[in-house]
């Protein structure tokens, strides 16, 4: 299981696929279905959307 918070480094990020089981460490579980990258300048946003409809986003 992959933990995604602010204190994950951007290589393990990068390297999360759809498929893999990840949690936020709070309440967030689940396998991942879809993957979002976005750059807006300052930051580096990673949305990862889970099967149980679930949404963990992590600014970088």
């Amino acid at each position: 299981m992959i933990r995604l918070n602010q204190d994950t480094t951007s290589e393990i990020l990068q390297a999360v696929r759809e498929g893999h089981l990840v949690t936020d460490t709070f309440s967030k579980t689940g396998l991942v279905e879809e993957i979002e990258i976005e750059d807006d300048e300052l930051y580096r946003i990673y949305t990862f959307k889970l099967v149980t409809g679930r949404v963990i986003t992590v600014r970088k």
